[in-house]
C-alpha cells in the first residue's frame, strides 16, 4: 500500500515528467505523437494531467494554423510553456483551464496501463462505453 507522502511524491514527479515532455515538443525533440505515447499511466485523478493532456492534443490539431499564423503560434507555444512551469513546480493548473478542457471531454484516453486491463479500459473509454 502506497501512504500519503508516496502518492504525493508520485505526483510531483509525474507533473514534472509532463512538465518535460510538453517541452520537448515545443523544441521540437519529440512529437506530440511521442509526448502522448509516453505520457504517465493512470492519471485520470489529476485533472491537471488530463487538461495539460488535452493541450497537446489541441496544440498537434492547431498545427495548420500556427504554421500560417505567427502570433497565434507564439501564444500557443507560450500557453503550453506556461502550463509547463505550473506543472513542473507540482502546482495545480487554473480552475478555468481544467474547465475549459471539461467541457468537451468527459475523460482523457490516457492509457491506463500496459497491461491487457489497461488497454481494454483505453478502448472502452475510447468507445465511451466506460
Amino acid at each position: 500500500m502506497v501512504d500519503k507522502k508516496s502518492k504525493k511524491q508520485l505526483k510531483l514527479e509525474e507533473r514534472k515528467y509532463v512538465a518535460e515532455l510538453i517541452r520537448y515538443v515545443l523544441i521540437g525533440n519529440i512529437t506530440v505523437k511521442d509526448a502522448l505515447l509516453n505520457y504517465p499511466r493512470r492519471t485520470g485523478n489529476d485533472a491537471s494531467l488530463v487538461a495539460a493532456y488535452h493541450a497537446l492534443i489541441h496544440y498537434e490539431a492547431d498545427e495548420d494554423l500556427r504554421a500560417r499564423d505567427a502570433l497565434y503560434k507564439e501564444e500557443q507555444d507560450d500557453y503550453l510553456e506556461l502550463l509547463a512551469h505550473i506543472l513542473e513546480n507540482g502546482e495545480d493548473l487554473p480552475d478555468n483551464v481544467i474547465k475549459n478542457y471539461k467541457k468537451y471531454y468527459k475523460s482523457a484516453n490516457i492509457p491506463n496501463g500496459d497491461d491487457t486491463t489497461g488497454l481494454i479500459k483505453s478502448f472502452l473509454r475510447f468507445l465511451n462505453i466506460s
